[in-house]
């Protein structure tokens, strides 16, 4: 499935699209709540919440820094912009 271009705000995405590239993100969705989703990277976790409006990440740091950082970011950014904001961590 070919994803719209990157400046496009993610509101002008489908939601099959929105899964296809979290999945290209290598994000997993969790089996009982289909909004959410799960990505791990080398030094944090996030799970990733798909709200009406905004992705809610809440994130944890694995480099035994405590506390729980989360964010929320609306569907009008682009999908670049998302993922250069999502994906960088905490």
């Amino acid at each position: 499935m070919s994803l719209p271009t990157g400046d496009v705000p993610l509101y002008n995405h489908t939601l099959s699209h929105i899964e296809t590239w979290l999945r290209d993100q290598d994000c997993e969705q969790d089996s009982s709540d289909r909004n959410v989703w799960h990505v791990c990277r080398e030094t944090w976790r996030a799970e990733l919440e798909l709200d009406t409006d905004k992705i809610i990440a809440s994130y944890e740091r694995l480099d035994g820094a405590r506390g729980k950082v989360q964010r929320s970011f609306p569907y009008a950014l682009s999908r670049i912009d998302l993922e250069s904001a999502i994906f960088a961590g905490p």
